[in-house]
C-alpha cells in the first residue's frame, strides 16, 4: 500500500497581509524535496483568524488559489489550507485542497466559532467532504470543528482526518486532547496544523501541530516556533490496526440532519 509523505508548515502569520504570508510559505515550500505528497498550511493562512472578511476576502479566481495551483504544479504535490473566500455575497472560511494537476476541491467550515462572532459574519458549510488522493480518503475540517465528534465520525471509512487551525495557546490542552480522541475513536490518522505567534487581537498561538496514528500515538509535537516537518503516514499500519481491532465495526448508527 502507498504511504503518504506529508509536510506540515507551522508558521507565524502576518495580520491581513496575504502577500507577505504567501512569500513566507513560498520560501519554506521551495526547500521541500520532491518526495512530498501533501503540504498542509494553517487556517486562514493568508490573514490570521479575522472577523473582518470585507478587508481581506478573495474569490476562487483570486491570487492565493492561483499561487497554490502554481506551487502544486511546480512541486508535484497537493497543497491544502483555509482562506477567506467571498462567494455570492457570502463570506466563507474555506479549506482549499489543490491537486498537482490543478484540480481544486474545497470544504466550508461547518462549526463557526460563536465565541469570537464568526457565526455572525461568515456563512457555515453544511457538506462533509471526503477527498480521494493517491488512494487515501481524506476528511478535511477546520479548527472549531474539532470540538464536535459527531461531524467527524468515520462513517465513510476515511483514512486521514485533517484539522487546520488558529487555536490559541490558552486552550492548547484541549487541542492536544481532542486531536488524540478523534484519532482513537475514528481509527484514523489525524493531522492537526496550527499557527504560532501573536495576532492583532493580542491572542497568542503556540502551535503544537502534530500527526497522530489510529492508535492515538503522536509522531512528534511541534511546539512554540515555526516548523517545516515531514511525516510519513503508513497505510499498512492503518490497515493492519483496523483489521486487528476492528472497533469501527461496532460504531453506532445515526443520521445527521441539516440545521433548520
Amino acid at each position: 500500500m502507498e504511504n503518504l509523505n506529508v509536510a506540515i508548515i507551522q508558521a507565524n502569520l502576518v495580520w491581513h497581509n496575504a502577500e507577505a504570508n504567501r512569500n513566507n510559505f513560498s520560501e519554506k515550500i521551495k526547500l521541500l524535496s520532491n518526495e512530498v505528497d501533501l503540504i498542509v498550511l494553517p487556517e486562514m493562512f493568508t490573514t490570521g483568524f479575522t472577523m473582518q472578511p470585507n478587508k481581506v476576502a478573495e474569490t476562487m479566481q483570486g491570487e492565493t488559489l492561483a499561487w497554490m495551483k502554481k506551487l502544486a504544479l511546480e512541486k508535484n504535490t497537493a497543497i491544502t489550507g483555509s482562506v477567506v473566500i467571498e462567494e455570492n455575497n457570502n463570506y466563507y472560511n474555506r479549506l482549499l485542497f489543490v491537486f498537482p494537476s490543478g484540480k481544486v476541491e474545497y470544504y466550508n467550515k461547518k462549526h463557526l466559532f460563536s465565541y469570537a462572532g464568526e457565526d455572525e459574519i461568515y456563512s457555515a458549510g453544511n457538506d462533509k467532504v471526503i477527498i480521494t488522493y493517491k488512494n487515501w480518503k481524506i476528511c478535511p475540517l477546520i479548527c472549531y470543528d474539532l470540538r464536535f465528534p459527531v461531524w467527524s465520525r468515520n462513517v465513510e471509512n476515511y483514512d486521514l482526518l485533517i484539522y487546520v487551525a488558529n487555536w490559541p495557546k490558552i486552550r492548547v490542552s484541549a487541542w492536544n486532547t481532542l486531536l488524540k480522541a478523534r484519532a482513537i475513536e475514528n481509527m484514523s490518522y489525524v493531522i492537526g496544523v496550527n499557527r504560532v505567534g501573536k495576532d492583532a487581537n493580542d491572542i497568542d498561538y503556540n502551535g503544537y501541530s502534530t500527526v497522530i496514528n489510529c492508535l492515538g500515538e503522536n509522531s512528534k509535537i511541534l511546539e512554540e516556533k515555526e516548523y517545516v516537518e515531514i511525516f510519513t503516514l503508513d497505510k499498512n499500519h492503518l490497515i493492519k490496526s483496523r483489521k486487528k481491532f476492528n472497533f469501527l465495526a461496532d460504531k453506532d448508527n445515526f443520521k445527521l440532519e441539516r440545521d433548520s
